[in-house]
């Protein structure tokens, strides 16, 4: 026996691979989303793809050792994901692009301009057997959660109807939002996106089985065609299963406030309800009803904006592959078109 021998052979540190991560327009929601990952601290920021220096020099606060490059670049910079942020008619191409070149995808919403677009997005992503999710972010929040709850246990019996609203008391600052051709739209894609997408996820995707909608521009009646976009929108969706659900949003409206945002669900059981407080587009108290009783099951302070995203990345670091699921985002495409008319 070798008595100078180490019994045990010291132990090496291992370090995990960090992935790497690139974001393509550093706007105040690109921002956001930034500071989001930069605080989970589970990832390397490598690229910045943004045009205005302002934007990119506030980015690299955040991010200092991130080089600012130009898109073809960050594709070519061996990253893992990649975080899109840029102006609605981009966000297919992009993710397109980026799929194609294996690189995992976060997009802001809308996904694409219509279904069609979108479409092709997700068989680049089936394709490249690559993570894609889209920032409808409103399923992160607390009290969109504990509803979401309530409803799969079955203590709201069986949900037969729900209404949604999202008023906007101002539109958008940058002039691609009134293009139909940058944009896929007005206030719908924009606002209502989150409400549709509320109705399908919260049951699961129903199959939706009728549309009626009405479009409206400065107070009268619009058809979805040309440049121009809506400010207001109303629809019925009638979904598999006896379930009726009612939506409206607009841009510009005489609200009062900032915002009017809500989703209520009624059922054979019980009801409850999600609402913002004081016209916020952040605060929300979420309650439960039982007859002429109430319960609340949440309130402010509540951080969801950036979940999404960190949900994303988390789900990179396990799992960098396509998700079955992720054909949903279709469903809610398909349903914008139809209310659209299109």
């Amino acid at each position: 026996m070798n008595s100078g021998a180490p019994l045990t052979q010291p132990v090496q540190e291992i370090h995990p691979v960090l992935p790497r991560i690139g974001f393509v327009g550093l706007g105040w929601i690109g921002k956001h989303r930034m500071k989001a990952i930069t605080d989970l601290g589970n990832s390397e920021i490598v690229g910045i793809v943004e045009p205005h220096p302002e934007f990119a020099a506030a980015a690299r606060s955040l991010a200092p050792n991130a080089t600012i490059c130009s898109f073809p670049e960050l594709l070519r910079s061996g990253i893992d994901g990649i975080v899109i942020a840029t102006p609605s008619a981009l966000h297919a191409q992009q993710a397109i692009a980026a799929l194609e070149n294996g690189i995992s995808v976060f997009c802001q919403k809308p996904l694409a301009r219509n279904a069609a677009e979108a479409a092709r997005v997700v068989d680049a992503a089936r394709s490249a057997n690559r993570l894609l999710r889209v920032d409808l972010s409103y399923r992160y929040v607390d009290g969109i959660r504990q509803i979401r709850r309530l409803i799969s246990a079955g203590a709201l019996g069986r949900v037969y109807a729900i209404d949604l609203v999202f008023h906007n008391a101002y539109g958008p600052d940058k002039s691609w939002f009134y293009d139909r051709t940058l944009s896929g739209g007005g206030c719908l894609i924009d606002l209502g996106i989150h409400l549709v997408d509320l109705a399908l996820w919260m049951l699961d995707f129903p199959r939706i089985s009728e549309v009626q909608s009405r479009l409206f521009r400065n107070g009268c009646p619009f058809e979805a065609s040309g440049t121009d976009v809506e400010d207001y929108a109303t629809a019925n969706l009638y979904l598999v299963g006896d379930i009726h659900v009612q939506l409206s949003c607009s841009w510009k409206a005489h609200a009062g406030r900032d915002a009017v945002i809500q989703a209520t669900f009624y059922g054979s059981e019980g009801g409850a309800t999600l609402y913002n407080v004081n016209g916020s587009f952040y605060d929300f108290v979420a309650e439960h009803f039982q007859g002429t009783q109430k319960r609340t099951l949440a309130v402010p302070p509540d951080p969801w904006g950036g979940r999404a995203v960190v949900d994303w990345l988390n789900q990179l670091t396990r799992s960098n592959v396509f998700e079955p699921g992720t054909e949903h985002l279709l469903d809610v495409a398909e349903a914008l078109d139809r209310i659209y008319g299109l």
